[in-house]
């Protein structure tokens, strides 16, 4: 009886956390479009055959959880996109699986990590105020001190706050956005005009100039990073829509030599002295390991080296001669910002059939390192149909000439019967004028035995 009992409770225990499970993260059906106005939602658009679905679903679970134990207002839920697929379209899912916080009116895409900390981030950014004020130094000093990028509009109500704010909503989904007085800031901080947008960044601060930096939105695109980044692929991705040109130090950090170091403090000086001519044009960084770099530009990169990639057009550019002081740094992003430096790769249609071809026989090869038997079953077993089809083409031939000598059986005739029957038939027109001679000599023959009969 104990060890029945003991069995019911853990039933009734999972059961719970089950049915808790299932309330902090909402499945969604189509009546969700007109009642999601109300709330913030956090939303996962998936397919049920999808793997990268799969494997964010216990992420999300967690995501939820901790939304829900902290307060938050945002409501976590999942949708369908296979089986709701016109609501998917509304909300411009196009793959699998896709996140959106919705916000009233506004829908935001989320393109970071998936992982619970950073989609908690990014739903708890977007889902409070566009712009967050920062009524005293302690707070202004608290918030310097958790990001490494910060966004600060200085003054009162003007047409500056105006463009700032809108550019906040369209934005916070990278950063955050604050406000604050002059008073607030450091005394260290000054500013030549109010009101003004300043960045802090790089253990220094930059305003912006609308007459140098162009639009409010393009200037804030461009200086959310740091000046020197350590880059990874989903790094340059983000980069990649900012305009910039991507100048890295390409090293190996498992085994770090004094070239890599060397290289690396160039890229990491020229990033912090050369601001005020790259800035607007470049992003400096360095990667760990080339193989990132090599499946982008098709090629071979060696390491450690300095190569500047533009995202936008998938070009890139590689120094002539080795790199080794400053100056040649320098005069190498020079050549590519002035365009007589070589550039290699680009979008054009012979790179296309190059990117086609390279990414089969990258996945063929991941196929095979990884699973032999399966590679070996997955591009074996079309192999084998194309080549049992291409067998029946071509027997397909023979088939119909025996199909001709059926035919010509059943008619009597073969080729080799043909030629026997003209050989016959020639046979007998040879043969029949002497038949025919012989058949009139018999009767001569029986004409004459009468005389001979009346002679004797």
């Amino acid at each position: 009886m104990a060890e029945v009992k003991a069995s019911l409770i853990c039933a009734v225990v999972v059961a719970f956390l089950s049915s808790t499970v299932l309330a902090i993260v909402e499945d969604l059906d189509d009546t969700f479009k007109d009642t999601r106005v109300d709330d913030v939602w956090l939303v996962d658009f998936y397919a049920p055959w999808c793997g990268y679905c799969k494997k964010l679903e216990p992420v999300w679970y967690d995501v939820g959880a901790e939304l829900k134990s902290s307060g938050s207002p945002v409501r976590v839920g999942k949708m369908d996109a296979t089986a709701y697929s016109g609501i998917a379209s509304e909300f411009g899912v196009r793959g699998y699986p896709t996140i959106k916080l919705l916000k009233g009116d506004l829908a935001y895409n989320y393109k970071g990590p998936r992982t619970k900390d950073d989609i908690i981030e990014f739903a708890n950014r977007v889902a409070g105020p566009a712009v967050r004020a920062l009524p005293s130094k302690q707070m202004f000093e608290h918030m310097m001190k958790r990001h490494d990028v910060l966004f600060v509009y200085v003054g009162g109500e003007s047409p500056l706050k105006e463009k700032y704010i809108d550019v906040a909503t369209e934005l916070i989904v990278y950063t955050y956005f604050f406000s604050a007085s002059e008073d607030v800031l450091p005394e260290s901080v000054t500013l030549p005009e109010l009101p003004a947008v300043v960045v802090f960044k790089d253990g220094a601060y930059f305003t912006y100039d609308e007459y140098e930096d162009g639009s409010l939105s393009s200037w804030v695109n461009k200086e959310r990073f740091q000046g020197y980044l350590q880059i990874d692929g989903f790094t340059l991705y983000e980069l990649g829509e900012t305009g910039k040109l991507v100048a890295i130090a390409v090293i190996d950090e498992k085994d770090p030599t004094e070239e890599s170091g060397r290289l690396k403090t160039l890229i990491q000086r020229v990033a912090k002295e050369y601001r005020e001519h790259f800035n607007r044009d470049f992003q400096f960084g360095h990667m760990d390991g080339n193989d990132y770099i090599n499946s982008l530009i098709m090629g071979e990169v060696s390491v450690p080296s300095v190569i500047i990639l533009n995202t936008s057009n998938e070009q890139y550019f590689l120094p002539s001669e080795p790199t080794e002081t400053m100056e040649q740094l320098v005069q190498f992003i020079n050549s590519v910002l002035n365009g007589s430096a070589q550039a290699y790769g680009g979008d054009g249609v012979v790179q296309r059939v190059k990117r086609v071809a390279f990414d089969a026989r990258s996945t063929i090869m991941s196929v095979f390192r990884s699973s032999p038997v399966l590679g070996c079953f997955l591009f074996g077993l079309p192999l084998g149909v194309i080549s049992l089809m291409c067998y029946g083409i071509c027997t397909a031939e023979s088939d119909d000439g025996s199909d001709d000598i059926d035919l010509l059986k059943r008619e009597g005739l073969t080729d080799e019967e043909e030629e026997e029957e003209e050989e016959r038939r020639r046979a007998v027109e040879l043969e029949g004028p002497e038949d025919g001679e012989n058949e009139e000599e018999e009767p001569d023959l029986e004409e004459k035995a009468p005389e001979e009969k009346k002679m004797d």
